[in-house]
C-alpha cells in the first residue's frame, strides 16, 4: 500500500489524534492554536475570500462537484469489479479524512480551547425563580427605554437600516470588546447573506458559520430585529467562539455596549425571549397572569418576528434540531442544543462580576 494514495485519509486520523491530545490541554491549545494559528487563518480568509461580492461557499461548491466529476472519471477507468470497488473506498476515506482535516485546522481546534466562561471566572448556574423575575424586570425596563428610543407608537419596529452598515457596526463594537472578554481581534470576518431567501430557514437555521471558506452566513429573510443579534452571533463563531451560549453572551455584550439603540433592542429582546421561556417553565401560571400586562409594543414585535418566522417553515425543525444536537455533543459541547439556552445564567454571572470588580 502506498502512503501517499491514502494521505488525507491519514492527515484525518492525525487531526482527530491531535484533538484528542488537545482535550487534556486546554491551556496550551489557547496559547498554540486559538491566539497562535488561528488569527493567521482569519486574516489570510478576510482578506482574499472575504472580498468576494458573493457568497464563498459556493465556490466550495464547484470544488466538491469537481471531485464529484473526478471521482466518476476514475472509477469509470478502473478496470473491474475489484478495482473499482477498492477505488470508492480509498476515495471516500480520503475525502473524509480531508474534511476532518481542514474542519480541525481550520476552526475546529478552538473547541478544545480554555471557554470563554472559564477565561472570564463566570460562574453561571441556573437561576432561582426569585434571580429569574428580578433579571426579567432589570431587562425589561430597559428594553422599553431602548424601544422609546426607536419607536413612540405601539407599531411593530421594522427599522431600515442597510445592512453592510449593520454588519460593519457589529464588527467594530467586537473590535472593542472582544480584548475585555479575553478573545484576540484580528482579521476583518464578513457575514454575509446567504441565498436564496428562506432556504436556511427552511433548513431550521438562521445563521452558521462555515469553516471551510472562513465566512458566516444569516438568512436575508430574518426579521430586522434578529438581524443584530444574529451578526453578532456568528461574527462571535468567527473569531473562535464554538460554544453557542458563549457566541450568544457575546452577541449581548455587542448590542448592550452598543449607542445603536437597533442593535442594543435587539440584544435585550433577544435575552428576553431566553428569560421568559425560562419564566414560563418554572411558575406556567404566575407567567401567564404576568404576560398580561406585557407592553403592547414589545408584545406586537416579538409577534411580528413570529409572523415572520411562520412565512418559512422548516422542512423538519426535529431534524434539524437533531442534527445539530449530535454535532455539538460529537465536538465536547456536553449540552448540546441546550448550549443556546445558557444566555441569562452568562448575562447574570457577569454582571455580579462587573459589581463585584467595581
Amino acid at each position: 500500500m502506498k502512503l501517499r494514495q491514502w494521505i488525507w485519509f491519514l492527515l484525518g486520523v492525525l487531526a482527530l489524534l491531535i484533538r484528542g491530545l488537545a482535550n487534556n490541554f486546554p491551556v496550551q491549545t489557547d496559547q498554540i492554536y486559538s491566539r497562535g494559528l488561528f488569527p493567521f487563518i482569519r486574516i489570510t480568509f478576510d482578506y482574499t475570500l472575504g472580498k468576494l461580492p458573493f457568497p464563498s461557499i459556493f465556490l466550495f461548491i464547484g470544488l466538491i462537484l469537481l471531485l464529484i466529476f473526478l471521482f466518476f472519471r476514475g472509477f469509470y477507468r478502473k478496470k473491474g469489479l475489484k478495482q473499482r470497488l477498492s477505488f470508492s473506498f480509498r476515495s471516500i476515506l480520503n475525502f473524509a479524512g480531508g474534511l476532518v482535516f481542514f474542519f480541525m485546522v481550520l476552526w475546529g481546534f478552538n473547541y478544545q480551547r480554555t471557554p470563554v466562561s472559564q477565561q472570564l471566572g463566570l460562574s453561571a448556574k441556573p437561576l432561582e425563580l426569585h434571580e429569574m423575575k428580578a433579571e426579567i424586570e432589570e431587562n425589561y425596563r430597559e428594553l422599553l427605554l431602548l424601544r422609546q428610543q426607536l419607536k413612540s407608537d405601539t407599531l411593530p419596529i421594522v427599522p431600515e437600516l442597510a445592512y453592510q452598515e449593520l454588519e460593519s457596526e457589529a464588527r467594530d463594537i467586537l473590535e472593542d470588546q472582544l480584548p475585555s472578554l479575553g478573545l484576540s481581534f484580528l482579521g476583518k470576518p464578513r457575514t454575509k447573506l446567504f441565498p436564496p431567501p428562506g432556504l436556511m430557514r427552511r433548513l431550521g437555521i438562521l445563521g452558521i458559520y462555515f469553516p471551510f471558506v472562513g465566512e458566516s452566513y444569516i438568512d436575508p429573510t430574518l426579521h430586522p430585529l434578529e438581524k443584530p443579534f444574529t451578526i453578532a452571533h456568528e461574527m462571535a463563531h468567527s473569531f473562535g467562539v464554538t460554544d453557542e451560549g458563549e457566541a450568544n453572551f457575546v452577541a449581548w455584550v455587542v448590542g448592550s455596549q452598543s449607542k445603536n439603540p437597533l442593535l442594543g433592542y435587539s440584544a435585550a429582546l433577544r435575552l428576553f425571549l431566553y428569560q421568559v421561556r425560562d419564566y414560563y417553565r418554572m411558575a406556567p401560571e404566575e407567567y401567564m397572569s404576568w404576560i398580561q400586562n406585557l407592553d403592547r409594543g414589545v408584545l406586537n414585535d416579538i409577534r411580528s418576528i413570529q409572523e415572520r418566522a411562520a412565512l418559512y417553515p422548516p422542512f423538519s425543525l426535529e431534524i434539524s434540531r437533531k442534527t445539530n444536537d449530535l454535532f455539538l455533543k460529537s465536538q465536547g459541547v456536553k449540552s448540546g442544543v441546550l448550549s443556546y439556552q445558557e444566555l441569562p445564567m452568562l448575562v447574570k454571572a457577569w454582571k455580579e462580576k462587573k459589581q463585584f470588580s467595581n
